[in-house]
């Protein structure tokens, strides 16, 4: 298992955990997807045995704050520390930054588990 930089060959791999995860969106809106990846300055994989089984995309002005956008990890590959792992090695590329990245009502445990700490934050796209 290799933590690596995102290299475009990977997101068709990308996409497919992405749908087998249920992030719909992220699949229907497949080239605005594309691009995302491609102007992110954070974008990681984990891969193991040829296979992508973990991405971790972000943005960072590389002084003051590091934001985590999608943080995935396929489901058979849970509970073994990757998701850590993966946190950790971008974290240590910026690390003056504050690591920051919103969470779901069934994630937030798992990032308390790693002692980050709640705050409150709001979203709203161009349509609403």
């Amino acid at each position: 298992m290799v933590i690596r930089s995102y290299e475009e060959a990977d997101f068709e791999q990308i996409q497919a955990l992405n749908e087998a995860e249920g992030w719909s969106q992220l699949v229907r809106q497949h080239e605005l997807t594309k691009q995302a990846w491609r102007q992110s300055n954070v974008a990681y994989v984990v891969e193991s045995e040829g296979l992508v089984i973990a991405y971790l995309r972000g943005l960072t002005d590389t002084t003051v704050s590091l934001y985590v956008c999608e943080l995935l990890i396929a489901a058979s590959y849970r509970r073994l520390g990757i998701g850590e792992q993966l946190l950790s090695h971008v974290h240590a590329l910026y690390p003056e930054t504050r690591l920051e990245m919103l969470a779901s009502a069934s994630s937030h445990t798992y990032y308390e588990k790693l002692n980050f700490r709640p705050f409150y934050g709001y979203r709203k796209t161009i349509h609403e």
